[in-house]
């Protein structure tokens, strides 16, 4: 079993990127005296107590068995509550887990602790329940999914047996389990509904996804809307703690107050100049458009082994930006009401002198690097022969490879997922 505590320091102090940092083995580990962590997605923290155990998150409904498997080759003492730091499913999801252990034993139900806001993201869940199951599978690269691609519109995305928070939190809550005091604080970050948790006796936090070891999901483009500059508030009143243990939900624990400021830091800083720099944009009455490709993170920023763009990145967090201050309206009048796409797309194939000069001149585009532009070309074409073979085989070569040129998992997700669509539409899947 790995010392995550050294690994994380080496990673950190040698600014190395040889090892992974978001791991999910399903191993637990002791990261300091009645303080366990198992590595899953996501997750979860155990706090010995002595009147029980108290655990941050649950992981998703996949891993929460093998979760619970793994706390309880450590302890068999009964679980007192679940702490949710967000109602994310990787973190509510496994609950089902919990409660059946709980029930196998007899030892009584935990108490279930979440902000006030959780409750409305499971209803919203409900809500939009095909969507997110659509969603997810494309953001994650997974199988079919989704209109024409085989989802099962019966799939469920939040788990039937998903615990709902018995016990729920303002501002602030202070949660005492035997002689254990556990302080919450809510904050916006990657959620509304998120909190982070302050361990007094241990100096200790459990930040949920506030830290992931990436740059930050603040931007993702597919889901509700996140809050950066709240985040980076929050990361600030972590570091005025003094913690000497930091406890994230994804990848690995960090010790060391210096260690950890410099962390949180470097991740609020790149937060809140992302932020000014859209703003002052905006103030300027800048257009989505010429935003997007000026405002950009410090290279070296992003070249720190907690900070790499590979889940989400910059480009999206300023799109989010712009949602949140400035509503979805992009600045050029003609996106305000435009013609249908395939209409507009028609109308460029007879331009340009028919569909099959778009695709030609796509691939040609690809071919030169200028993927963004031969994606712009491919879509255009199809849009405009959606029967079209031939452009449907360029179009899923052309995202391919731009999957294959794209750091970021949500960028290679959705551009996998329409490789596939002209695949399937090919009869290739």
């Amino acid at each position: 079993m790995a010392d995550l505590l050294a690994l994380s320091a080496r990673i950190i102090d040698e600014g190395t990127t040889d090892e992974p940092v978001n791991r999910v083995t399903q191993e637990l580990s002791e990261v300091a005296d009645g303080i366990s962590l198992v590595e899953s997605f996501s997750h979860v923290v155990t706090l010995a107590t002595d009147d029980g155990l108290v655990c941050f998150d649950t992981s998703g409904a996949r891993t929460g068995a093998a979760v619970v498997d793994a706390i309880r080759r450590w302890s068999t003492e009964p679980f007192r509550a679940l702490v949710y730091t967000h109602g994310h499913v990787d973190h509510v999801g496994g609950s089902g887990a919990f409660l059946a252990d709980t029930d196998r034993r007899g030892s009584g139900r935990p108490s279930v602790v979440g902000h006030e806001a959780l409750l409305d993201r499971l209803d919203r869940y409900e809500l939009t329940n095909g969507y997110n199951v659509t969603i997810n599978a494309r953001q994650f690269g997974g199988a079919r999914g989704g209109v024409g691609l085989g989802l099962d519109r019966g799939a469920r995305f939040l788990p039937d047996d998903a615990a709902r928070p018995d016990v729920t939190v303002d501002d602030h809550h202070r949660l005492e389990v035997g002689d254990t005091t556990v302080e919450l604080h809510h904050a916006k970050g990657e959620t509304d509904d998120h909190l982070w948790a302050w361990l007094p006796e241990h100096r200790a936090i459990c930040s949920g996804d506030f830290l992931i070891w990436n740059f930050p999901n603040a931007g993702n483009p597919q889901k509700v809307q996140r809050f950066p500059l709240e985040w980076a508030e929050a990361l600030r009143d972590m570091i005025a703690a003094g913690p000497e243990l930091l406890l994230p939900a994804h990848g690995l624990p960090i010790a060391g107050q210096e260690r950890i400021a410099g962390v949180l830091d470097d991740v609020a800083t790149a937060l809140e100049r992302l932020v000014a720099d859209t703003l002052w944009l905006m103030n300027e009455g800048a257009p989505l458009d010429q935003i997007i490709n000026t405002v950009q993170v410090d290279p070296d920023l992003l070249a720190k082994p907690y900070l790499r763009p590979l889940y989400d990145e910059p480009e999206f967090v300023v799109r989010n930006i712009w949602r949140l201050y400035g509503g979805w309206y992009d600045g050029n009048p003609s996106r305000l009401k435009p013609a249908p796409e395939a209409v507009f797309a028609s109308e460029v194939a007879a331009l340009a002198g028919g569909v099959d000069v778009l695709v030609e001149r796509a691939r040609r585009l690809s071919a030169e690097g200028d993927h963004r532009l031969a994606c712009q070309v491919i879509e255009l074409a199809t849009q405009a022969a959606p029967e079209d073979r031939e452009a449907h085989g360029a179009r899923a070569e052309i995202y391919d490879t731009r999957r294959r040129t794209e750091s970021s998992l949500m960028s290679k997700g959705i551009y996998g997922w329409a490789a596939r669509q002209s695949r399937e539409a090919l009869g290739d899947e």
